[in-house]
């Protein structure tokens, strides 16, 4: 009761948009401190519980909000040094890696700024990045901001995640000759890790079995690709990649072993320390030391916890079970890490484990047993986890439990063991760590083939619309009803609670309305036209030579999480890549939309051209194109781009991608009088666009702006947004709300329905 109430008030402040004063975190946590102690035993301490949970979470979270670069130190160069705190990734266009700071200075004056920052280091001009090497030191000149993500519905919250991993600034490191490392390089267990990683890279041939090797024995993945990750999602099998908690299990049983073998060839250490003791400290030992080699992870640790747990149970010669140890570890990493709750890792570990505890009883022994209570541990596990999955990633994997009951054993008794030894040979006989990492390469590449095909299943990669809290806690509850003992009544009756999960309610536009969201792709464009019964995209993001890909990363999860699983029209602007970079995943996932694009030589598919003239009509919208007039088809640039008009009954909406002032005369005369209008305001807002001439034209109700924070083109220009302001038009922009929703219903006027930042506001969020 104690874990849950403090679990259930640490879990209140996240969901709050702004934190409470330090001075009322530490008057409510010293008095439920002081309730807890002085009256112990009385039934309502649990709210008291829940308060400490509360007060010690919103002090945790504005100590964490308040060590992150202030605001007005954004965009300027400082001088730090640091030293390296996770495996640096080598890519080719950068080096990113982790600096916690040691030191600062800005403009040659000391500032006060400790923490992590998550740093890049691109490639110069003779395409090359000093080697870094994990725990080494070194004085760099960085150009550092606050951390700060995309917001939409669906996508990743890339600043939650900053908080919940202690990064208080990122940025980049400027050219400079004094960069360079301090001294001789440090030791931590990372330089073990890297060192481990090194070694089996050095011993196996195949550079995608080193890779996957690697990522069993030390979590390393620096190497795994983005097929990878996605043949592991497919799968269900991402816990299993960079160490899971059952991994560290294997481990201890390993440290177990290891000890009686001790026993047997020594018996009189029976005489000296008695054996369940020791073997209760030996399987600690060597799950800490594995846990160590995974980087600590959350799984891991809540492993390790459970297991210190009934080591210390054991040498004190009490009796435990594993609802004990499981809550004692729950308050152990709320004790030390509250923001902790802010993680995937942290939930499916409870909740799982939590599942398998309440719902699983021993079906006999010997390999029967064994095989079914595997079996029904993968069920077990698939439907438990699946409102989580959804919630966190939007996607399930409906032959993740038929992945898993394969892999999970093999991973955990086979290549884990092989791995371990391996790692135990590197020091007693090198000759023989090289044949154990081979072996364990060959059965990790014939485990991957078989995962490859699996993956490739219909139902493999699942999507439903974005998760409502409450059907999340329904389905929650229906898959424990499911697996309640037998002869409990109605038990099937907990399937229809994940009807709200697997069905929710979409709300679409009436016949003549439509919806506009522009979402937050940084610098750069996409817009998403949803009628009654069909829905267009105008524009995909960018895509980078990092291999991050906005069409993967905020399109595709946003038009999952909005319910769309038909796309009619991909239409991209032009060929400039924060226009079209993200088109190739779009239209991955969409094969059968219709295709066109402003400038069509240049793209990376075949798509039509573009042409003023073009129409068609949806559920009571007229689609229209204005630009460009068909003798300029064969041009390129900006002035290329496809202009769309698109008119409902109650307002008309804009989309002008890159044009200039010359198409934006033009256009004054084209664009006819009549509803209220939406302008996707030309070129992000660049000083060269949007004339006085053109608004005082168009007349339009609102501006909506797509650009990136803090943009190096200083988009929208301060003499543009004059001009909207001067001309009474208001402006939202991307950068400053997050996606941002129109609705122009049938009957009325536009309506700004939802800016993601004030929609989703969170106290982490800039």
């Amino acid at each position: 009761m104690a874990a849950v109430a403090l679990l259930f008030g640490v879990l209140a402040v996240q969901w709050l948009p702004i934190l409470p004063p330090r001075w009322v975190s530490a008057t409510a946590g010293s008095f439920a401190i002081v309730c807890l102690w002085r009256w112990p035993g009385l039934r309502w301490l649990a709210w008291m519980g829940m308060a400490l949970g509360a007060a010690w979470a919103s002090w945790c979270g504005s100590a964490a909000m308040q060590a992150r670069l202030p605001r007005d130190l954004e965009g300027r160069d400082f001088v730090v040094t640091g030293a390296i705190s996770d495996l640096p990734q080598v890519r080719k266009d950068a080096t990113r890696f982790v600096l916690t700071v040691d030191r600062a200075w800005l403009d040659g004056r000391p500032v006060l700024l400790h923490g992590r920052l998550r740093l890049a280091w691109y490639t110069t001009r003779d395409n090359t990045v000093p080697a870094m090497a994990p725990c080494s030191r070194w004085r760099l000149s960085l150009r550092l901001k606050r951390p700060r993500g995309l917001v939409n519905p669906g996508g990743g919250d890339s600043e939650r995640t900053a908080l919940e991993r202690g990064i208080v600034a990122t940025g980049y490191v400027r050219e400079d000759i004094a960069n360079a490392p301090i001294g001789a390089s440090g030791w931590c267990i990372n330089t073990v890790r890297d060192g481990i990683a090194r070694h089996i890279a050095g011993r196996v041939s195949d550079v995608h079995d080193a890779a996957l090797l690697k990522a069993f024995a030390v979590g390393d993945t620096r190497d795994l690709s983005q097929r990878d990750w996605e043949v592991a999602r497919a799968n269900g099998i991402s816990h299993l990649i960079a160490i899971s908690g059952f991994h560290v299990g294997v481990a201890a049983i390993a440290g177990i072993w290891l000890l009686q073998g001790a026993y047997w060839l020594w018996p009189g250490l029976g005489l000296r320390m008695p054996r369940t003791q020791a073997q209760a400290m030996a399987a600690l030992l060597v799950a800490a030391l594995y846990s160590a080699l995974a980087g600590f992870g959350l799984p891991t640790v809540r492993t390790l916890l459970m297991i210190a747990v009934v080591a210390l149970m054991r040498c004190l010669r009490r009796q435990g079970n594993g609802a004990q140890s499981l809550a004692l570890a729950l308050i152990a990493i709320l004790a030390m890490d509250p923001l902790a709750v802010l993680s995937a890792g942290f939930w499916l570990s409870f909740v799982g484990v939590t599942f398998l505890m309440l719902c699983l009883s021993a079906h006999g022994k010997g390999l029967k047993g064994f095989l079914r209570e595997l079996s029904m541990g993968q069920l077990v596990m698939t439907l438990s986890l699946l409102p989580l999955t959804l919630w966190f990633f939007g996607e399930a994997s409906l032959v993740g439990a038929l992945s898993n009951l394969i892999a999970v054993p093999f991973v955990s008794f086979v290549i884990v063991p092989l791995a371990l030894l391996g790692m135990l040979m590197l020091g007693l006989c090198p000759p023989l760590a090289t044949l154990v990492f081979r072996l364990a390469a060959v059965l990790a590449h014939g485990q991957w083939w078989l995962l490859e095909r699996l993956a490739g299943w219909p139902g493999a990669h699942w999507y439903l619309p974005e998760v409502k809290p409450w059907a999340l806690v329904l389905a929650t509850l229906g898959a424990w009803w499911l697996f309640l003992p037998r002869g409990v009544p109605l038990r099937g009756l907990g399937g229809l609670m994940f009807l709200p999960l697997l069905w929710p309610p979409i709300e679409r536009p009436a016949s003549g309305g439509f919806q506009v969201w522009m979402l937050d792709v940084g610098q750069g464009l996409s817009v998403v036209l949803r009628t009654r019964h069909h829905t267009l995209v105008y524009d995909t993001g960018a895509r980078y030579p990092s291999e991050f890909d906005l069409g993967e990363a905020a399109v595709l999860p946003s038009l999952r999480a909005l319910g769309i699983d038909r796309l009619d029209v991909l239409m991209v602007s032009h060929a400039d890549n924060d226009h079209a970079g993200g088109t190739q995943a779009v239209a991955a996932a969409f094969p059968t939309a219709e295709r066109f694009a402003g400038e069509p030589a240049h793209m990376p598919l075949p798509m039509r051209a573009c042409e003023a003239g073009q129409a068609w009509d949806w559920d009571g919208v007229r689609f229209r194109l204005l630009s460009p007039p068909m003798d300029q088809r064969d041009g390129k640039g900006n002035d290329r781009s496809c202009v769309l008009l698109v008119e409902g009954a109650g307002g008309r909406v804009l989309l002008t991608g890159d044009i200039g002032s010359q198409v934006e005369s033009r256009l004054t005369t084209e664009v006819p009088p009549g509803p209220p209008l939406v302008l996707q305001v030309p070129h992000h807002g660049s000083r060269s666009s949007s004339s006085v001439v053109f608004i005082r034209g168009l007349k339009p109700d609102w501006g909506l702006v797509s650009a990136g924070w803090r943009n190096r083109f200083g988009h929208p220009h301060p003499a543009v947004v004059a001009r909207y302001t001067e001309l009474g038009v208001p402006l939202l922009n991307t950068a400053d709300q997050g996606a941002i929703l129109v609705n122009i219903p049938a009957a009325g006027p536009p309506v700004i329905a939802a800016t993601w930042r004030a929609y989703r506001a969170r106290y982490w969020r800039e």
